[in-house]
């Protein structure tokens, strides 16, 4: 039997915008062949072209991606100390990084990019990786042990850093890196992640009782206006990953692993 977090897994799979769009469109194909069908075959085929059509032509997934990448912005000024880093997984090709016994970065990269920065900015502070195994059918390798290798090369002392290997998604991301750290009143960490994913990792940050830092790195739209005609692999690509999101805080908050459905920046009085 599948787990409960198998079969979210699969189920994210099957609804997502692109992949849906398209059986849709292979569905109204073959209905066409019966006449009894032929109204729901032009049905889907509308559905299915249409949305695709739509991805291709207009900024549609970043009609959707945007407002989850402003919803947090990096502190300003920066803090002069900071305890520690967080780095949430994501932005490795685990199947490919363990095949090929190379080390494989997938869209998110900028991610890794932007923690080496900040680990650079403040070479006292802490430096944390959580990131485990997020397959449906699990396995033995996870991100941590390849971020490892990777920051090791590019001359991260170990030493510095924990890496937490048991997570598979957001949630378990602040549960078990708020268990392996367990950080004190007054400490200031950051956590980065990608800007679009920010808003589901404060909440679940947040819900366990760690009042971290945002500083979201890897954006993929513009600050303002958006371009058309930008090629439909893109655009669903985009649109996929927003889908992931918003329905990603719908699910949690019906879960309760975040306090409100669209998690905000606080508001500092005066």
């Amino acid at each position: 039997m599948f787990s409960s977090f198998a079969l979210v897994k699969l189920i994210e799979l099957v609804i997502r915008p692109g992949l849906f769009l398209l059986w849709c469109a292979l569905l109204g194909v073959l209905l066409l062949r019966w006449r009894r069908t032929r109204f729901w075959a032009g049905l889907l085929l509308i559905v299915g072209l249409g949305g695709l059509t739509v991805f291709a032509v207009t900024p549609a997934s970043v009609w959707l991606l945007r407002p989850l990448e402003d919803r947090f912005t990096r502190p300003d000024p920066m803090p002069t100390h900071v305890t520690g880093i967080v780095l949430l997984g994501g932005a490795i090709d685990l199947p490919v990084s363990t095949t090929r016994h190379v080390t494989a970065l997938n869209i998110r990269a900028e991610r890794m990019l932007g923690f080496l920065q900040l680990a650079h900015r403040y070479p006292k502070a802490r430096l944390v990786f959580t990131g485990g195994n997020a397959s449906p059918f699990g396995g033995r390798a996870t991100e941590a042990a390849v971020a490892r290798r990777l920051f090791v090369s590019l001359g991260i002392n170990p030493r510095r850093m924990l890496f937490e290997n048991r997570s598979r998604n957001t949630r378990e991301n602040a549960l078990y890196t708020y268990r392996l750290v367990k950080p004190k009143p007054g400490q200031i960490w950051l956590l980065v992640t990608s800007a679009a994913d920010m808003p589901r990792a404060v909440g679940c940050f947040r819900q366990v009782g760690w009042m971290i830092v945002p500083y979201p790195v890897d954006y993929h739209t513009r600050a303002h206006g958006a371009a058309w005609l930008t090629g439909l692999a893109r655009s669903l690509t985009l649109g996929d990953w927003a889908a992931h999101e918003w329905l990603g805080l719908v699910y949690y908050r019906i879960r309760g692993w975040i306090p409100v459905l669209f998690p905000a920046p606080i508001r500092k009085n005066g």
